[in-house]
């Protein structure tokens, strides 16, 4: 398969990181890629899978090793997301795990909750999940209604929670809830519940959704959940707004790498099959409007790699402030779609079978333009920095 940009190597990639990069692309293609199509059909990855990922290393690059980690930073994370696009494991919420909930824990947690939860979280045994929308709220974190109250010496937790990716499958819930209502930002709390070792915890309904077919994404829901004094996450009650923008500019970013994977691969099968299909008694690449379009995707994905790599070098550095993360979330998911969309038609007919990848990969790629906030919520921030 051809390399479909020529864009040096950031200063951030190593021999380390390319090791890393051979290592993730070898197991995605020998265990993971194989069965993306039963697994789509299935409407669901295999837990056993996270296990897999666990043992090769790749679900806490960078966690320290005091904590089950390989001891990386975001450069690590973003080489293995890199090549999850690559393979067409968008759908798999291996981000939620190890870019975003591990850092929430590593970053807020107590030593004693680093050490319960980041080591099993390292090898698979836990899978987490992240907890915030409601079927009410979006975007308006603030406006959530789960509630959690003191009951002695530990918590009592209602609510519902919607589209919380990895939700069948998760055993490590960060849950995001009032704990003083009317406060605002200062009213929320996060708590995280183990739960195999509570009651009160029901998983509903796996959803059905236009694209990610194999992701897990679900209803959970909090009956009179009883957690004990130690789930609040930190030390201190009415921290959790602050916690999670805190880990904001990470988890945009991540959804950024995700897009660039997206439209690496899509030119590379696009390039691919149109020197290869003939019509009118010669191939697609030589018509002119295929020329162009091409080189018009090829330019600007050329220019949004350039951004995405010194967005991982600020992000690395602790330098990558909101306004830019915003940025590179909404331009990017939007050039991804723009970009997909513009492959698609270069396949034909056969874009739109399921056959082949692109198709998925078309509808897969609207979503990135809603969570971790909609790119409507992005340009707000961004407007903010003006």
């Amino acid at each position: 398969m051809n390399d479909a940009l020529q864009v040096p190597s950031p200063a951030w990639m190593t021999d380390e990181h390319a090791m890393l990069e051979d290592h993730a692309r070898k197991l995605f293609a020998k265990e993971f890629a194989p069965h993306i199509d039963q697994w789509s059909s299935d409407g669901i990855m295999p837990r056993e899978m996270w296990s897999k990922a666990g043992e090769a290393g790749l679900l806490a690059a960078s966690m320290p090793e005091e904590y089950g980690g390989s001891g990386g930073t975001f450069a690590h994370e973003a080489v293995i997301l890199r090549e999850m696009g690559l393979a067409g494991l968008d759908f798999w919420g291996w981000p939620i795990h190890a870019v975003i909930v591990a850092p929430y824990i590593l970053h807020h947690g107590t030593e004693e909750q680093k050490k319960a939860w980041l080591p099993k979280m390292a090898t698979g045994e836990y899978v987490a999940a992240l907890a915030m929308t409601e079927p009410g709220t979006g975007s308006d974190l603030q406006s959530i209604k789960t509630r959690a109250q003191k009951s002695g010496n530990g918590w009592i937790i209602n609510g519902a929670k919607t589209f919380i990716t990895n939700g069948q499958h998760a055993n490590l819930i960060v849950i995001a809830a009032q704990t003083d209502p009317g406060a605002g930002a200062k009213g929320i709390s996060l708590f995280v519940a183990e739960t195999d070792k509570v009651e009160g915890f029901r998983r509903g309904r796996k959803l059905k959704k236009l694209g990610i077919d194999a992701a897990d994404t679900s209803e959970l829901f909090f009956d009179d959940m009883k957690l004990p004094a130690e789930s609040l996450l930190g030390t201190e009650v009415g921290k959790g707004f602050y916690q999670m923008m805190q880990e904001l500019p990470q988890e945009r970013l991540s959804i950024a790498g995700g897009a660039m994977a997206m439209m690496e691969r899509a030119l590379r099968l696009t390039i691919d099959y149109v020197k290869e299909r003939k019509a009118f008694g010669k191939a697609i690449i030589d018509f002119q409007n295929t020329q162009f379009t091409l080189a018009e995707c090829k330019t600007e994905a050329t220019v949004a790699k350039v951004f995405y790599n010194d967005c991982v070098a600020r992000l690395i550095e602790g330098k990558l402030d909101t306004g830019t993360a915003s940025m590179a979330k909404y331009w990017m998911t939007d050039l991804q779609n723009k970009i997909v969309d513009r492959c698609l038609q270069l396949f034909g007919g056969y874009g739109y079978m399921e056959e082949y990848p692109i198709s998925r990969m078309y509808r897969d790629a609207r979503i990135q333009r809603i969570y971790g906030g909609t790119n409507e919520i992005m340009k707000i921030l961004i407007a903010r920095t003006l």
